[in-house]
């Protein structure tokens, strides 16, 4: 009996090159959409457990009175996520990507369908808990932003570069731990910077609210200067 073919690295590297193809275009239509409805798109990414939620949710409860704000969720399951988020009294969407490990533009493009893009000014998306495979996949947004906890380590920049070195905004999250696990703030910078020199770093506590108005500020800024281009 003759062996099954058995594949090879360049047919595997091929297909991934297929997806991650068609994922760019989908992006790119998107991008293109985003633009036209005036909306500003940021792209949540961290690993699990980082307070990633939690920074959401504080984000559209304080920018709600301001801006027309909105949220999709990525998670492999369960709708937990957006029922927290739905405190913040915006309209959200949870995403299931069952054994996906990461939200893809073309999961974006099915559940926008029947949103009307023009009544909004932010749409946020909290991608799938991980560090690895987000860093591929363009969702359209404006803005990536990489969120690591005082309670990962200093080193997670180092573990994972490929997804810092795709973000534009480094936050650092629960600041409100940092003296009981010791965290080594210079570290942490110096770290992030070797990685991706001149990303900007944000310290924030969602629990507490130190650092959220800096947080604020920069994603009003930084969809001022798109409108302006």
């Amino acid at each position: 009996m003759n062996a099954s073919p058995r594949i090879t690295s360049p047919r595997i590297l091929e297909v991934r090159k297929n997806i991650l193809k068609q994922n760019d275009e989908i992006a790119y239509a998107l991008r293109n959409r985003f633009r036209e409805a005036g909306v500003f798109v940021v792209n949540l990414v961290s690993s699990p457990g980082s307070g990633k939620t939690a920074f959401l949710e504080s984000t559209l409860t304080k920018m709600r009175s301001e801006f027309r704000v909105a949220a999709l969720v990525g998670d492999l399951a369960t709708e937990n996520d957006a029922i927290r988020l739905a405190r913040s009294q915006v309209p959200v969407r949870q995403i299931i990507t069952g054994t996906v490990c990461h939200l893809e533009a073309a999961m974006i493009e099915r559940n926008l369908k029947d949103w009307n893009l023009n009544e909004l000014d932010f749409l946020f998306i909290e991608n799938v808990g991980n560090l690895v495979c987000p860093s591929s996949y363009d969702l359209g947004e404006n803005l990536r932003v990489v969120l690591l906890s005082v309670t990962e380590g200093e080193d997670k920049p180092l573990k994972y570069p490929t997804i810092v070195n795709s973000a534009d905004v480094a936050v650092i999250t629960k600041t409100d731990l940092a003296d009981a696990v010791e965290f080594d703030w210079p570290a942490a910078s110096r770290n992030l910077q070797a990685v991706r020199a001149g990303i900007e770093i944000l310290c924030v506590s969602a629990k507490t609210g130190d650092g959220m108005d800096a947080w604020l500020k920069l994603i009003a800024s930084q969809r001022s200067m798109v409108e302006h281009v």
